[in-house]
């Protein structure tokens, strides 16, 4: 929308609220013509789904060059050659892992010995396609966890068709089979997570009243073996009215740190983080419920995100603070700072091993390492290995308990991922490439900076043709997200590099604020009422694009989902002349209504509550299903989403799928049945998924 178009709005919103009209406003709800579509497996909504998907199959499935595509992308997305990536559990490294053999899924296992060669031998644990067969399901693996020291029991989490709602069944590593009659949680959001071989925390479904406003356990109980989870003890109970993600509780195994902690999610950032003693008591960590906090061994780490005034100093919002644990629970407020921003650098991530704590900066959004080890005099801080210069380097410990050996994945937007070994204080060793899967020999790539409305600067790469002509006529995929402090880092992708860059195309990825590409800062200050400004910042790099002649209005196509999605709604509905065709996956669209669906209420804390008035005032202005105008003029959209997504509602896509239809605008629609937020099961969906998405964006593009 105009700035102006947009102070109207608002000026509208007030004028609402001063006459009292709250009515009108819930009136528009409550009359809403396609509310029937919010019934995600309603007769009628299936029906409605099937024919939209039907029409845009008969559309972009047709031509020889989709399944060419369709072929390509699932080949890269089944390749033997692709990075296993491996946890550590005892003495064996597991995988999980999907191919054309294997659609659902194995979880394997080997040794380090073999998982250094290049073929490694692999023994299989679960195979779940074999699972699947046998008990006539269709599940889709979500994680283990497994009980040390002998990590002999595992629990094992299983979501029917790929949605949040999973069950947990017991597992045995010796037998590789299921347990009979060993623990097992019934399909809710939630999980089971180890005290003892007998004894589990359990957060899920208890029943009328366990759940709070967004769909999550309130509960956290502990469970015996052979009893029925009905008696379960109840150790932490949540208000009724949270907002929040729910619970998680564990236990820290670690030899001489044995600990329970339970995680209260207060909203979709917050959280109350307690210890809970030998006696059952639980103690609060005193530091500010913004901040994320963690504890190793003796030490208790805090990343703020607000500033924070404890002991008669100050610490800057985005630092990263530790203390020693017992000290600090003891009232003891002894503060190191182990990192503090800059306007250029920001805290990406941090991993522990044993004995040191690898940081991972980014500045300018390229990464930076450096490693801490704590001593007598302090901590002392040391370089670590090189990152890519236009790229992304990830760390994780190897085995946090035990090694002081780290994972180190580098990437960047034309370079096949490595993946190496490092051990503190040695050089990294590599031990897998992934293969080139698309030709990049005439790529480049570029980092740029467009200015926002306010003068804010906003990075963004750009993926070229070394050789493309600067005239405004070559294809480009631009995409973004802007929300929740997730950062968009350069990545290595088959799926983009066949599907777009080997075509010729241009590929742009937006660091807008809302995300974390330069810390808390950055993602506060596209929040609720300013929210306006992340749409600012993805429209001014569109604009950029084209003032350098990268490309041009009609031959710029966008794509982004989840919020990402929202994001691409409100560059439809507020920018389209910016557009020639957008791509909106898996969206929130429905802002008066998108905290009474599935998990929305939990996202509060980023858009705001429709509810309350004065906020309906701002939330309006960027909710694309109130912002859509039939008689505005619309470039070609595409709409995808998946039934089995139960955190953002499919019924956001096919409302506005429907007013846009009826509308009589440019635009098509494809649901997946199956997928979970994730759009997809398995690699053979993924594909056809992708393959509509970049076909469409193509036909629209290259004219």
């Amino acid at each position: 929308m105009p700035p102006k178009s947009r102070q109207i709005a608002l000026l509208i919103a007030g004028l609402i609220v001063a006459t009292g009209s709250l009515h009108a406003r819930e009136t528009v709800a409550t009359s809403d013509p396609y509310l029937w579509l919010e019934e995600v497996e309603g007769a009628k909504a299936l029906d409605w789904v099937k024919a939209r998907n039907a029409e845009s199959e008969g559309e972009l499935t047709a031509a020889p060059a989709f399944k060419q595509l369709e072929a390509q992308i699932l080949e890269v997305l089944d390749s033997d050659a692709r990075i296993p990536g491996v946890g550590k559990i005892g003495d064996h490294y597991y995988n999980f892992w999907k191919d054309a053999q294997h659609q659902r899924g194995i979880w394997r296992r080997t040794t380090l010995a073999e998982y250094r060669k290049d073929a490694p031998q692999w023994e299989t644990v679960i195979d779940l396609d074999a699972v699947n067969q046998a008990e006539g399901t269709a599940w889709v693996w979500k994680r283990a966890e497994c009980l040390a020291p002998e990590y002999r029991r595992c629990l094992i989490a299983l979501s029917p068709g790929g949605s949040d709602a999973d069950v947990t069944r017991e597992f045995d590593l010796v037998t590789k089979q299921f347990v009979q009659d060993g623990f097992f949680r019934p399909q809710a959001k939630g999980r089971l997570s180890w005290i003892d071989q007998n004894t589990v925390y359990a957060v899920t479904d208890f029943g009328p009243d366990s759940s709070n406003k967004a769909g999550y356990s309130r509960f956290v109980k502990e469970w015996k073996r052979d009893t029925p989870m009905a008696s379960a003890t109840t150790v932490f109970e949540g208000p009724a009215d949270n907002i929040g993600y729910g619970l998680v509780a564990t236990r820290d195994q670690t030899p001489g740190f044995v600990r329970d902690f339970i995680l209260h999610y207060l909203d979709s950032r917050d959280t109350a983080l307690y210890l809970r003693d030998d006696a059952g008591k639980l103690h609060k960590i005193d530091a500010p419920d913004t901040a994320n906090k963690g504890v190793h061994r003796e030490w208790l780490t805090i990343e703020l995100r607000e500033p924070w005034q404890v002991g008669g100093k100050t610490y800057a919002a985005g630092s990263l603070l530790a203390a020693k644990f017992d000290d600090y629970m003891a009232g003891k407020r002894v503060l190191d700072v182990l990192f503090e921003p800059t306007e250029s650098a920001s805290l990406s991530a941090y991993t522990w091993t044993r004995s040191h704590l690898v940081l991972n900066v980014l500045e300018d959004v390229k990464n930076r390492l450096s490693v801490l080890t704590p001593g007598d005099g302090g901590w002392a801080r040391s370089a670590f290995a090189a990152a890519p210069a236009m790229g992304n380097v990830a760390v994780r410990a190897v085995d946090d308990v035990d090694s002081d050996a780290v994972w180190m994945t580098s990437t960047d937007f034309l370079t096949p991922t490595a993946l190496s070994l490092a051990e503190i204080g040695r050089a990294p060793e590599v031990l897998k490439t992934m293969p080139a899967f698309f030709d990049a020999s005439k790529g480049v790539v570029e980092q740029h900076f467009a200015t926002s409305k306010d003068g804010t600067r906003i990075p963004y790469f750009v993926v070229r043709p070394r050789d493309m002509p600067l005239d405004g006529s070559t294809p480009t995929l631009m995409t973004g997200y802007g929300g929740f402090e997730i950062s968009r880092l350069p990545n290595y992708s088959g799926a983009v590099g066949k599907g777009w860059l080997e075509q010729g195309g241009a590929y742009v990825v937006a660091n807008i604020r809302g995300g974390g590409e330069y810390g808390p800062r950055w993602h506060q200050a596209a929040l609720k009422a300013n929210r306006h400004k992340a749409y600012e910042d993805f429209a001014a790099v569109a604009q950029d694009l084209v003032a350098r002649k990268i490309t041009s209005a009609k031959h710029l196509g966008i794509q982004g989902g989840s919020n990402g999605g929202l994001l691409m709604g409100n560059m439809l509905t507020q920018y389209p002349e910016l557009f020639g065709a957008i791509v909106v996956q898996v969206p929130l669209l429905d802002m008066q209504r998108y905290h009474k669906l599935l998990a929305g209420a939990s996202w509060m804390a980023e858009y705001g509550d429709p509810d309350k008035v004065d906020e309906w005032a701002f939330i309006q202005s960027f909710s694309p299903y109130h912002l859509f105008d039939a008689d505005k003029t619309y470039p070609p959209t595409l709409f995808t989403t998946s039934t089995r997504d139960d955190r953002v509602h499919p019924g956001h896509a096919r409302k506005m799928m429907a007013k846009m239809l009826e509308a009589g605008k440019d635009v098509r629609y494809y649901e997946n049945i199956e997928g979970g937020h994730g759009g997809s099961a398995n690699n053979k969906q993924a594909a056809h998924m992708s393959a509509l998405a970049y076909t469409f964006l193509w036909n629209q593009l290259a004219d």
